[in-house]
This record gives C-alpha cells, sequence and structure tokens, in this order.
C-alpha cells in the first residue's frame, strides 16, 4: 500500500498541482501586468482548506485538487463591481447597470480592451505549452537507454496502403522520409504523424535498398484473423517486429534537448489532432480516455515500467493535452470564455448579460464534473480487473 502511494499516488498529485499552478499564474501574472483586480488565486476547486490574504488578493489551497482557479474582478459577472454613488448594493442594479459598473472600473477585466482580455483568458494555455517544452527539454538532457536496432516488417495486411505500394513480409524499414528508424517507437510514430500524407520509404529487401511510397490513411479498418480475432489495419496495415535486442545510452546538451523539446511539443499536438481525426474516420469511440484516477494508474505504471526520469515525459504530455483541453471553446474552460470575447467582437460590442454567461460557464462546470465521475468509474472498473494502461 505504502508503495503505491509513493509511486501513484505522490507523483500524480506534484504533477497535477504543477500543472495547474503554472497555468494559473498564467492568468495570473497577465492579470496582474494589465492592472486587473485579481480577487483569489486558487489552488483545488472548493471546499477551501486554507487561506490566506496578501496584498489585495487571496491566496487559497482547496479540497479537489483537480483544477484551480484565478478569480478576477469583473470577470464574468459585473455584480462584484459597485460603483453607484449612492451606496446602493450591487445586487439593486439591474443588468445594464451592473454590466456599465464593471465596465467603468478599470481595474475589471470586462473594462480592459478586448484583446487584453483574449490574452489573459489564454495565457494559462500558453504557459502549459510552454512548461511541456522545458519538461521535454530536461528529459532529453537526461541519460536513458532507448532501444537500437532494426525494424521488420512481420505481416502485410490485404488491400491497404502497405500492400499497394508492394511492401513484403521480411522487409526491413531503413528511413522514413530521410529521417532514420531504429526502434518500433520511431517507425509507429512517424508513421502517426504523416497520416493523412504519402511517406518516402527507403527499405532493404534480400539486401538491396529501395525507395517506396507509402500513404498513411486516417481510416482503420477491422480485419479478421485466421483465428477470428478482430483488429484495426492501423494507418498502413503492417505489423512490425524489432531485430536485435539492443540499448545504447543518449542524451542531448540543453542547446541541442530544447529545440527538440519544441518538436515533441508539436508533434505530441499533431499526434493528438491525428487521433481525433482517426476516431471520426473509423467510426470508433474515443480510447484511452482517463480521469483522474486513471492518471494515477498510468503515473504508477509509468514510474515501474520507465523509471521515474520517464515521468517528465507523463508530466509534458498532460500539460499538452490541459492546454488542447482549455483551448476548446467550451463552457467555463478558457476556450469558452474566450467564445464570449469572440461574441462580442462580432456583435460589435454589445456584451451577452453577465448573468447568462455566468450560468453557461455553471452548467459547464456541472457537466464536466460528471464527465470526470462517469470516467473515473470506468478507470476503477479497469484496476478493479487488473487491466494496465502501460504495454
Amino acid at each position: 500500500m505504502l508503495g503505491t502511494v509513493l509511486t501513484a499516488v505522490v507523483p500524480f498529485l506534484v504533477i497535477i498541482v504543477t500543472l495547474v499552478v503554472i497555468h494559473e499564474l498564467g492568468h495570473f501574472v497577465t492579470a496582474k501586468l494589465a492592472g486587473v483586480h485579481v480577487l483569489e488565486f486558487g489552488i483545488g476547486f472548493p471546499p477551501r482548506l486554507w487561506g490566506k490574504r496578501i496584498g489585495e488578493t487571496e491566496y487559497t489551497v482547496n479540497a479537489l485538487p483537480l483544477g484551480g482557479f484565478v478569480r478576477m474582478l469583473g470577470e464574468t459577472d459585473a455584480e462584484e463591481v459597485d460603483t453607484n454613488p449612492e451606496g446602493k448594493r450591487p445586487g439593486a442594479m439591474n443588468t445594464t447597470a451592473r454590466a456599465r459598473a464593471g465596465e467603468e472600473n478599470p481595474r475589471t477585466l470586462a473594462a480592459k480592451p478586448r484583446p487584453v482580455r483574449i490574452i489573459v483568458l489564454g495565457a494559462g494555455v500558453l504557459m502549459n505549452i510552454v512548461l511541456a517544452v522545458l519538461l521535454f527539454a530536461i528529459y532529453y538532457m537526461v541519460p536513458q537507454q532507448v532501444p537500437y536496432g532494426q525494424v521488420q516488417i512481420a505481416r502485410v495486411s490485404p488491400n491497404t496502403p502497405a500492400a499497394a505500394a508492394g511492401l513484403k513480409p521480411n522487409d526491413f524499414i531503413v528511413q522514413i522520409d530521410g529521417q532514420k528508424m531504429t526502434s518500433l517507437p520511431d517507425v509507429s510514430d512517424t508513421i502517426q504523424l504523416h497520416q493523412g500524407q504519402t511517406m518516402d520509404w527507403l527499405i532493404k529487401r534480400s539486401g538491396t535498398l529501395m525507395h517506396v511510397s507509402v500513404y498513411a490513411r486516417f481510416a482503420e479498418p477491422l480485419e479478421t484473423l485466421p483465428n477470428g480475432q478482430q483488429v484495426r489495419q492501423g494507418p498502413t496495415g503492417i505489423e512490425l517486429q524489432q531485430v536485435g535486442d539492443f540499448t545504447q545510452t543518449q542524451w542531448y546538451p540543453p542547446w541541442e534537448a530544447l529545440p527538440k523539446g519544441a518538436s515533441a511539443t508539436l508533434d505530441t499536438v499533431i499526434l493528438t489532432k491525428n487521433q481525433i481525426v482517426t476516431w471520426i474516420a473509423s467510426r470508433t469511440a474515443p480510447s484511452g480516455l482517463q480521469g483522474p484516477v486513471g492518471i494515477a494508474q498510468t503515473t504508477g505504471e509509468v514510474v515501474k515500467v520507465a523509471g521515474w526520469a520517464a515521468l517528465l515525459q507523463e508530466a509534458a504530455t498532460l500539460s499538452i493535452s490541459l492546454a488542447i483541453v482549455n483551448i476548446l471553446p467550451l463552457p467555463m474552460l478558457d476556450g469558452g470564455r474566450i467564445l464570449f470575447v469572440v461574441i462580442e467582437i462580432l456583435r460589435r460590442g454589445k456584451r451577452i448579460a453577465p448573468e447568462k454567461e455566468a450560468l453557461v460557464h455553471l452548467l459547464g462546470f456541472a457537466l464536466l464534473m460528471c464527465l470526470v465521475v462517469v470516467i473515473s468509474y470506468h478507470d476503477i472498473l479497469r484496476i478493479v480487473q487488473g487491466d494496465s494502461l502501460v504495454k
């Protein structure tokens, strides 16, 4: 039990809290620079466990460590602002008056120019992307053992891009688009990065090198094997095997690791996009979705299988996932709040009533929590059944 806590729960909490703090710091710093009154900087969701006011901002730690927030004056509801000279409570003002009060107070988010509001609302996503680049870079600077050898085609499915290209079992994949292939992950990741494109493969067949053009499709049809098992054919329709179980120590100096970190971040975004398109093209339900429980399980398994250094890669991937999810134009998320600013621009400056916007975000939060509960249920069910996420 103690081992599980040390290898799964503790690293999971450290990663989640770090990602949340960095994300919210993006909002916090840009809001401060823009002169917005930040009411609260919160880690986790209520109920509140601890709080301390420093200057005009209250810093809080809350019970549910699944997110965080920066509460700014006039962010969605100008009712927090009272500029009425008669001293009336904001609640006594009508919607139009409260919105006008928020816009007239220079320290509210609502009073700032629309480009500034978009920057403040989108800064958390940018911080998560920057963090991912740094985490990947640090990961590449750590000496580690990586597989090295030859990659051979074990099987070619009929009526697939690989079959159309003339690939055959026992062919060795030497290069793809000029990049040397030395392991199964190299080939697999490169193919997935090029879905929807035609690649130039350099293969070796019976000692002879030759170039072939291979298309990587998005749709992955089901194939029934001779034993009756149904499997997805994959983007090209090949099965691979590693020839030579060799490893070599690999690490990069900072000036090389940083560009590789940026490249890995971009590749992860592309892989995520391609996976979503694949789900749609293949008409399959999204697989691999994880809630907090599933992420904690993955964290523990990554530590056991690949060691603590691999957590840097895991954290970088989670940071990118957090950025992608938050930029979606959905209620409560950063992208949803930016969407309301965009709608305001399209309406030539006419804002949607603050109460209506707040209600939309509240409903979005409720739906998100329901989704987390459903995914967590399936995560727990998978753990009870003894299934692993790290193959």
